[in-house]
């Protein structure tokens, strides 16, 4: 699709919302290895199912202060308090069930964390630090295996949907459409 600045980029761009294209152009696909950044892609992608990321985007700064951003350590000690607190916000998608499975996949991230050195070595090594190409899929073997390891260590709202297009926005999978600019060619 062609945007007002005429460059090419994914069909799924909105060309109205300069956010948007910010974040295709300079995030979606790029590999990211700081765990703090991997937990609050993860958390944001665990809200975005059933909505439109561009949903998601638009709110991310009010997530970030309303999440402490995205700091694990004090997300895995919310309670019911600041589970209401947090249904109150109108900054942020209220829902329960997703807040609450913020804290819970913050309890099992430090989990991982612990376990691997890093939640990034964790990640990463599913793909021994490789960068995968892929297009027009939804899900993998890559995001099936994930997805079934993240739920069987408690994680909530990682499906295989969730977890592939988790993998495209932290850049451990590649999407980048034909004809897009960004697209990856050998």
């Amino acid at each position: 699709m062609q945007c007002p600045d005429k460059k090419c980029r994914c069909s799924w761009v909105n060309p109205r919302n300069k956010r948007y294209i910010r974040y295709h152009d300079r995030q979606w696909g790029v590999p990211v290895y700081r765990d703090q950044r991997l937990f609050e892609m993860l958390i944001l992608e665990c809200f975005q199912a059933g909505l439109s990321w561009e949903c998601v985007l638009n709110k991310q700064e009010a997530f970030v202060k309303a999440f402490e951003g995205f700091d694990p350590e004090r997300v895995c000690t919310y309670g019911e308090e600041k589970v209401e607190e947090l249904m109150e916000n109108p900054g942020i998608i209220r829902n329960r069930r997703k807040i609450r499975a913020a804290v819970t996949n913050a309890r099992v991230f430090l989990e991982i964390q612990r376990e691997f050195g890093s939640f990034s070595s964790y990640l990463w090594g599913w793909t021994r630090g490789k960068i995968l190409y892929e297009q027009g899929l939804t899900h993998s073997e890559l995001s099936d295996a994930l997805s079934a390891d993240l739920k069987k260590r408690g994680m909530k709202f990682v499906g295989t949907t969730i977890v592939y297009a988790y993998l495209q926005a932290v850049g451990v999978i590649d999407s980048h459409e034909a004809g897009c600019f960004l697209e990856h060619r050998d």
